[in-house]
């Protein structure tokens, strides 16, 4: 499915906007793992999709490199407060189901980056000691790939700042696979 197809697709899925950027002109920004040190999301070190256990930051790069395009998806949720997780959580995951039903569609290999960490399996395998049940679906997300996100919006063309109460998020599907180097 060629870029602009996909961009209709999204639109028709609900994201509030879609765009296409080379994967090269995406800017990664090592210290913002330390975003995920944080773990305000409470995922680090207890999902394989999340630091420490998703790949080191070049890894991580390396992975999203392999692509030559992807589409950003944003969506736009009315959220007083984005610390809220009673209404960050489900708005997150609905923003990364919509993610994954177009990749699905598009029915092309890619790489999914998500808004969150994985949350395919509550928990995650890696708490039993277990290997991941989906290694073919799961997903990482901005932060632990350390992508600037401020900056992919803005090269997108896309609001990252918006108004009191709208809190935005975004993902990626990267596709179009580099020729072998």
């Amino acid at each position: 499915m060629d870029g602009e197809k996909l961009i209709e697709l999204a639109l028709e899925l609900g994201f509030a906007d879609a765009a296409l950027i080379n994967t090269d002109e995406l800017v990664f920004i090592p210290a913002f793992r330390s975003l995920c040190e944080e773990n305000q999301c409470g995922k680090y070190g207890v999902n394989y999709a999340c630091p420490p256990d998703c790949g080191t930051i070049e890894e991580m790069k390396n992975n999203v490199l392999r692509w030559r395009q992807a589409l950003v998806m944003q969506t736009m949720w009315d959220i007083e407060d984005p610390l809220d997780s009673a209404q960050i959580k489900p708005a997150k995951t609905h923003h990364n189901q919509l993610t994954r039903r177009l990749i699905d569609q598009a029915g092309e290999p890619g790489l999914m980056v998500g808004a969150s960490g994985c949350s395919l399996c509550n928990p995650c395998a890696i708490t039993e000691g277990a290997p991941c049940r989906f290694p073919n679906l799961q997903y990482s997300c901005m932060s632990a790939y350390c992508i600037f996100v401020k900056d992919m919006a803005d090269r997108c063309h896309m609001d990252y700042e918006c108004a009191p109460g709208i809190t935005t998020f975004f993902s990626m599907y990267c596709f179009e696979e580099q020729p072998s180097r």
